[in-house]
Formats: C-alpha cells, structure tokens, sequence
C-alpha cells in the first residue's frame, strides 16, 4: 500500500498506518502543513501539531489510528476557554472537563490539533466571523468565497487534509451547508442520537451534534463514535429504494449549476436502478407560517445570552446580534404553540415520506459566493441576509422534521462544489448511510468536467 496523499479519507490514511506504508506521526507532520499552508488562514484558532508530533502516538489498532481531528470552538476541552467564536467570552473560565463527543473521539484514538473557527455563537450559515477572519473556501484556488457555516473552519480543516474528522454542530444546516460548499460529506444524525452535553447551545430544540467527513465511509465511523453505536449495514441493492423528489420550496430558485449537478446525480440514481419519483410535499411550504411568531433559534439564544449581551453586548458581530435579540419579542404562549405546531407538521410529514427510504434534494441552491460580497459591513447586509436565508432554506427542514440527513458532493471534478441531500425522518439514519455508500460510488463513476 502506497502512502496516502493529505487529501485521502481517513479510512485511507489508516489503512496505511496499519500496513506499515506510512506512520501516523508522517502523516501528522504533512496534516500540519495543510493547516499551515497561507490559504487556511483563518481555519484554526489554536494549533496543536508540535505538540502531538511530540507526545506518543495512540495505538493505530484504535478506530482512529491517532490521526488528526478537529473541534469547532464550540465545544468544552479541559483547560480551554469555550468562546464560540466570539470575543464576548474571551473572559470565561476554561472548561473542567470534556464535552463527551470530544472525550469519544479521543478514546477512540483520534488527537484534537486544534479549535476551529466559526460564524459567532453558531448563528449563521454563511461562515464569516468579524473577530477571527474568514477561513477561505479551498475548492477555489483564484476567488476567496465563503466556507459556509456555522461549522466553517471544521469543514476547512476536512477540505484540507488538516483533520480527518472536523467535530461540529448542526441546528439549521451547519454542517451540511460547509460540506456542500466545500466539496466533502457531512452527516446531520438524529439530534438524539448524540450527546449535546458540552456544547454552547443555539436551539437547545434543534442542535445537533455531528461531523465532516471526507467519504461516507468515514461518516459512519464518526458517527458510530459520537453516538457510540454501531450502524446496521445493509447489503440491498440500489434498485430496492424508493427515493423521492421534493418539488415544493427545495427546488426554487437554483442556479444553474446547482440545477444541472443535481438534475446528473439523479439521473445518474435513476440510471443505477433506484426507484425515484417526484412529490410535491406541501407541507413544506407550511413552515413560514408556522415560524412567522419567530424560532426555535432565537428564542432560545435570546434566553440564553441575554445577562451576556448586558455585559458585553457591544463585543457582539452586529448580524448575529440581531438575530438573538429578535427572540425577545417572543411570547410565551408563542412559544408553547410553535413545538404545538411543530409536532403536528411532523406527523403530517412523516405520513407523507412513509412510502420513501429517502428524500433527494440540493443541499443548498447556490455554489460559493465570494467573500467579499458578504464580508462584515453594514452596505453587505443585505446580501448577506439573503444568502444567509438561501443558504439555510433546505437543510432547516431537516432540523424541524427531527430528522437526520447526509450531503455528498454532487459535482464533476472541476467544477465548484454542488451538495447532494438525502435526508427523512428521525432514526432514519442507517438507511440513509447505507444509500449513501452507494450513491457516492454511483457518482465517483462519472467522468471529470471536459
């Protein structure tokens, strides 16, 4: 076995270990490079390398080999300050003990090379932070665009070769908006499938806690290691799923790139044999007037941060601000009736998908704006808030429904990155894998972009 590139997935990298092509430590030092490198600028907030090469390497008979992982600013690391990528918190204690995805990760062999920055507290899926820079997104060589976020400097991390693993959190799609934007696999599990304990909230209703990948193989290791369980694997072919097609809300307004990569990834499912059929789904187009009181996510925050933006409010990036402080204004009774409403839009549409194994969507309906066209400043808000929406619009659906979901790269090599979504109901999670596995492989079989 050759000695993998920086870029292998983690499967690949510990296989090699094994085979005694490569050491961990090797493939430690070039991780290090990567997160080095002038165009990761940005991506870490601490950097843990010297130090790893330096101590001894865990045994490679461990899931993760002792390669390297990384942790969204989010979670609590015994003897570090939990910021959430805010300078608001730069004055807190650092935290005692680990948060328990970080404790599973490092049981299972992995070693944590750093924090990894993120849009403040969690509350945007663009990725830009006014405090820290904006990591730039690595599938554009020539053009600085947005990461995407909140989890933008884990995706980064992954894109890179950096970390095999970028720990982060998922509430409306953050997550699986930095996968699809950067080109990699991002798996949102059943929110309860995985310990919150030890992380900054956003929506203590819809936070989930999860991982980027490089492959889909490596998605159900991280994910058997968080949730510590074992994935049911399936042997069934592609042609025994039945996979639907949204058309309400998760098709409108695509860019053409995005709809041509999608309309190939289908075509090429369908071509492999599975069963796939359009729906209309209406229940989707439900879930403004459900929220039009206000959301989980700003509720919740507003609750939450509200003796801290007393304190040092004005230590805040204006944009996130904003959106926490749109929770005061709402009711109690608003509240009450928006899980009410919730519950009941769920049953509706988990009669709906009951025929399906799956649901195909974008990920998201736009390729990677630049940065410059939503850096911090007051004459980018509005684009920002619109990018921002678009950006959340197909993975928040997920979140509401308590579902889980898997993005995967839907591009030819080439091109900028196009998610591909699948995603259903709560403990749906295997199945999802499972065609996941089969629908990465299905895609790597096209050619490149002429």
């Amino acid at each position: 076995m050759a000695h993998p590139p920086v870029t292998a997935d983690l499967h690949a990298r510990r296989d090699a270990i094994r085979a005694g092509s490569t050491t961990a430590a090797r493939l430690l030092a070039e991780a290090r490079d990567a997160a080095r490198d002038p165009a990761a600028r940005g991506t870490w907030l601490d950097d843990r390398f010297d130090a790893l090469l330096a101590a001894p390497a865990p045994s490679p008979a461990l899931p993760l080999a002792g390669l390297p992982v990384s942790v969204k600013d989010l979670f609590d690391e015994a003897g570090f300050v939990t910021r959430a990528g805010s300078v608001a918190l730069d004055d807190a204690a650092p935290a005692t003990q680990d948060a328990p995805a970080v404790a599973r990760l490092k049981a299972a062999g992995g070693v944590v090379a750093g924090r990894t920055n993120m849009t403040e507290f969690a509350f945007s899926g663009v990725g830009v932070n006014p405090h820290h820079g904006t990591p730039a997104n690595p599938a554009d060589a020539n053009v600085p665009r947005i990461p995407g976020g909140s989890s933008s400097g884990a995706a980064v991390s992954v894109a890179t070769g950096a970390a095999v693993i970028g720990l982060g959190s998922d509430t409306g799609g953050s997550i699986r908006i930095p996968a699809a934007l950067c080109g990699i696999v991002g798996f949102k599990n059943t929110a309860r499938l995985t310990p919150a304990a030890g992380a900054f909230p956003l929506s203590t209703t819809l936070d989930t806690v999860c991982a980027m990948t490089r492959s889909v193989r490596d998605a159900i290791l991280a994910h058997e290691i968080l949730a510590a369980r074992t994935v049911t694997r399936a042997t069934a072919p592609l042609a025994g799923y039945r996979l639907a097609v949204v058309t309400t809300v998760m098709l409108d307004d695509l860019e053409p790139a995005v709809a041509s990569a999608f309309e190939a990834a289908v075509r090429a499912l369908r071509d492999a044999g599975a069963q796939v059929r359009e729906i209309p789904l209406p229940e989707i187009a439900d879930l403004g007037r459900i929220q039009s009181t206000g959301g989980f996510s700003a509720a919740e925050s507003y609750a939450l941060h509200r003796p801290l933006l007393a304190r040092a409010g004005d230590r805040y990036d204006p944009r996130v601000r904003a959106r926490i402080e749109r929770g005061a204004g709402m009711k109690a009774w608003e509240y009450i009736e928006l899980h009410e409403a919730r519950r009941a839009w769920i049953a509706h549409v988990q009669r709906a998908l009951a025929g399906f194994d799956a649901v195909l969507s974008p990920t998201v309906p736009l390729q990677a704006p630049a940065i410059a066209a939503v850096a911090p400043g007051a004459e980018r808000d509005e684009a920002f808030f619109r990018v921002n929406a678009l950006l959340l619009r197909n993975p928040s659906v997920v979140n509401m429904l308590d579902g889980c979901a898997l993005s995967l790269p839907c591009h030819r090599a080439g091109e900028l990155p196009v998610g591909l979504m699948l995603w259903h109901g709560a403990l749906r999670d295997d199945t999802l894998l499972n065609i996941g596995l089969q629908a990465e492989a299905v895609l790597a079989k096209r050619p490149a972009h002429p």
